[in-house]
């Protein structure tokens, strides 16, 4: 069967189940402009060619790095511009991903010091992790 078969096959039912994703993602990335809706033919259903399906898994890849539907439909629009811009907002979701490691290193430190707290505390009557949530 050729790619050419495959395309005049795939319904949003069957392009959903490929990527493994609901058919209403497909529909929400429509809406969005994220990717496009097919014609629908006078008889049938509409049916997605190839360029949809690897939109969708660069939107997949996109999310699972971390960037939002707005970075990634940015990224969609800067598709045949200069790498400089596409690098320019690589290097902003990288100084954001940084902030957020900081962030969590220090959510991670202060776990740490109140579960050493509890381990070490005798009265069973109050939790260190509670009292340090208190106002």
């Amino acid at each position: 069967m050729t790619s050419v078969s495959l395309e005049k096959k795939r319904t949003i039912s069957k392009l959903a189940n490929e990527l493994g994703i609901n058919i209403e993602t497909v529909r929400f990335y429509e809406r969005r402009g994220m990717i496009e809706q097919p014609l629908k033919p006078d008889l049938g259903y509409r049916h997605y060619p190839n360029e949809t399906v690897n939109r969708i898994r660069f939107i997949k890849r996109a999310k699972e790095l971390g960037f939002t539907l707005e970075e990634i439909a940015n990224l969609l629009s800067l598709e045949d511009r200069p790498c400089s811009q596409v690098q320019e907002l690589a290097e902003h979701k990288l100084g954001a991903v940084r902030e957020k490691m900081v962030d969590l290193r220090r959510l991670e430190t202060a776990l740490n010091t109140l579960l050493l707290q509890c381990h070490n505390n005798e009265d069973d009557s109050h939790c260190p992790i509670i009292d340090s949530l208190q106002p």
